[in-house]
């Protein structure tokens, strides 16, 4: 994961791995190849996209192509923890 003063650089984006199906439809939609397919398993038996941990472009693709609800979460870069939208 990209830093800087050991914060994070934004934005990127984060994939829960017992969310994620394994379409892998996040993987090819993104146009700056950060996510890729993980060699692991969930516990329900699936290869997970996982976030290669830089390059994030912010534009919310992988968010969008994604069928499962909160599996996918692209923090902007003005994002601020804890602050209302």
């Amino acid at each position: 994961m990209e830093t800087v003063n050991g914060e994070r650089e934004y934005p990127f984006c984060e994939i829960d791995p017992e969310e994620c199906k394994g379409c892998h439809l996040c993987v090819s939609s993104c146009p700056a190849e950060v996510l890729e397919v993980s060699d692991n398993l969930n516990s329900k038996g699936f290869h997970y996209a996982e976030y290669k941990g830089s390059g994030c472009i912010g534009c919310g693709f992988c968010f969008y192509m994604c069928p499962e609800p909160g599996a996918i979460t692209v923090y902007l870069k003005d994002y601020e923890p804890g602050k209302a939208v």
